[in-house]
């Protein structure tokens, strides 16, 4: 034995190899399993009815001990044979495992979610054959896309407004047809954190900057690289804690996130930029991603909205846009609220991006997600004219001669735009709506 080991052992504590013998884990490993299958479900995982109505609990996944929510070490059984299609094999003690059986049946129905348990239910539920399933998620290609042709994802770089690029994976039809489903069968019915505005059916930017109106300063934070920051493990730790069994946990969250294959492109920046990518995570652009990020970033909610009331602030996210407001007690707190804020950011496994973070106080224009906030909920000025004038010129020169950008659905991109100003300001958006009637599209 070595004299390190030899001293944490001495010291109580525990090594790269593994914990300390005591006299819970020193027992025979058929008497640990069997005590660990009388708690199925994982320390990483809570609930919380605090927020929400009886009868509605809000799961919230933490992201402080999710290392090991893909290995088979908790509620897992060893057989001789196969107990059921494309199960794991332990290397180690040439034996299959069994990850079927820890499935929370009681938080299912809870969430009103269909019951899966293993490869086979989650194909039939999908309505595709297993190993069409299989091979969705790369099974047999260890679990990533050997060449860009073999991916199940059209990838696009799209350049940032403030340097660099950012990778736009958008799903094939068939994969984009399995994730619509989770999405509508699976997230939809689980409630995010009233602070969390984005993607959230009932909410939009404009109930994300009504809190904001008319306070003595405005705080805002922007998450860096929101979407490739959640890693598999977390989007595993999430459905797991829905109540889903290790595999079908496992299985979902293959068919939601993406690992690059090595051979795909990269623009000026370098190859480093493919980093981020290489390992599991969220794909921006896949119809799933927006509800899994909300409820990844479920402790970051509520961690910012309890500090943010400490302060007599109030607290709301859009997406990766973090916004806190408040009178000026909170422009008093702001040296401590800034760090304690990055400190909870870091602690949730995100990025804040520090080139992005803002303090607007009442004298300047406020603006929260495109939506100014000084006196009440309008459009900024300088947004509205150059709309008017793009308008304007289209009635003038032909719509045509506007698009410099290239959208591929200009008349409908336009409606949108005015849509979004009516909204804010019924007035100018009227007067807009004026304007877009008289164009000639046939120019």
């Amino acid at each position: 034995m070595g004299l390190i080991r030899w001293l944490m052992q001495r010291l109580g504590w525990g090594s790269s190899r593994g914990p300390v013998p005591t006299e819970s884990n020193s027992r025979p490993a058929s008497e640990q399993a069997s005590a660990k299958s009388e708690n199925l479900t994982p320390t990483s995982l809570r609930t919380t009815r605090r927020s929400y109505p009886p009868g509605r609990a809000r799961l919230v996944a933490s992201t402080r001990v999710e290392s090991d929510i893909t290995r088979p070490s908790m509620a897992y059984v060893e057989t001789e044979g196969e107990p059921y299609n494309y199960a794991r094999y332990g290397s180690q003690t040439g034996r299959y495992l069994d990850l079927s059986r820890d499935a929370n049946e009681a938080r299912l129905a809870q969430f009103g979610l269909p019951v899966l348990r293993t490869p086979d239910d989650l194909a039939n539920w999908i309505g595709l054959p297993l190993n069409k399933v299989a091979w969705l998620v790369h099974r047999f290609s260890a679990g990533r896309p050997a060449t860009v042709k073999d991916a199940h994802y059209h990838f696009h770089w799209l350049k940032k407004r403030q340097g660099g690029w950012r990778l736009i994976e958008a799903p094939k039809a068939m994969l984009k047809l399995v994730q619509t489903k989770i999405l509508r069968e699976l997230l939809d019915p689980i409630p995010v954190h009233r602070s969390a505005h984005g993607f959230t059916v009932g909410r939009s930017i404009v109930t994300n900057a009504l809190p904001h109106v008319g306070q003595h300063v405005v705080l805002k934070l922007d998450l860096s690289n929101f979407y490739t920051t959640v890693s598999f493990a977390r989007v595993v730790a999430i459905f797991r804690g829905l109540g889903y069994s290790r595999e079908v946990a496992i299985w979902l969250g293959l068919l939601t996130t993406s690992a690059v294959p090595g051979n795909l492109g990269f623009q000026e920046q370098g190859p480093y930029a493919l980093v981020a990518y290489l390992r599991r995570h969220l794909p921006q652009g896949a119809p799933t991603s927006p509800g899994l990020a909300n409820l990844s970033a479920f402790g970051l909610d509520a961690r910012i909205t309890g500090l943010a009331k400490s302060f007599g602030a109030t607290y709301t996210r859009y997406a990766d846009d973090l916004t806190i407001s408040g009178s000026k007690e909170l422009t008093r707190g702001l040296r401590a609220i800034i760090p304690l804020v990055q400190q909870i950011v870091r602690q949730e496994r995100f990025f804040v991006n520090h080139k992005k973070r803002r303090i607007l106080r009442s004298h300047q224009r406020q603006s929260v997600t495109g939506v100014v906030v000084n006196e009440k909920p309008n459009i900024s000025r300088g947004d509205y004219d150059r709309l008017k004038a793009m308008l304007t010129n289209c009635q003038r020169h032909g719509p045509s001669s506007q698009n410099r950008d290239g959208v591929v659905d200009f008349y409908n991109h336009l409606r949108g735009c005015i849509a979004h100003v009516s909204m804010l300001n019924p007035v100018r958006g009227q007067k807009l709506t004026e304007l877009f009637q008289v164009i000639d599209w046939a120019r």
